[in-house]
């Protein structure tokens, strides 16, 4: 009998998934239990709606996410920070001030766990940091550390 999961099973699948098992173990076991239906045809029409959809969903975030990478890609984001004499900083500038300024500075909202900065910048100058917008899909980020005026 075939029957769509409507929970995670221990060793049967996922939910969502449409599975092969045996009478007995879908009417006594998977039904009683609420953890499956059976796969008419109205529910198998269901989950292929539903997948289309979550595939449409995610092939429209990865386009968001390369146009996004294109966007900053092209621009240079400049931050104006304190700091002594000798070229060192005081403090460091971190994600979240890179995500603000890219915010104010260009109007690109992006999450600040998506910019990969292994060590906080103490330094002037010029940097180029990983952005991970999707899964597969970096884009290029350069920051111009200035002092303030």
């Amino acid at each position: 009998m075939k029957v769509i999961l409507l929970q995670d099973v221990r060793g049967q699948g996922k939910k969502g998934d449409l599975i092969e098992v045996s009478d007995g173990y879908a009417r006594n076991f998977l039904f009683s239990k609420k953890l499956a239906v059976e796969a008419d045809k109205t529910k198998l029409n269901e989950l292929k709606n539903r997948e289309e959809a979550a595939k449409f969903k995610k092939e429209t975030e990865k386009a968001q996410a390369i146009e996004t990478a294109k966007k900053i890609e092209s621009v240079l984001l400049k931050i104006s920070v304190s700091g002594s004499a000798d070229g060192r900083l005081y403090g460091a500038v971190t994600t979240m001030e890179i995500a603000q300024q890219l915010s104010e500075q260009y109007n690109i909202e992006i999450d600040k766990r998506k910019i990969v900065l292994n060590d906080p910048i103490k330094a002037f100058g010029k940097y180029t940091l990983d952005v991970k917008l999707f899964s597969g899909v970096t884009g290029k980020l350069n920051v111009l550390i200035a002092e303030k005026k």
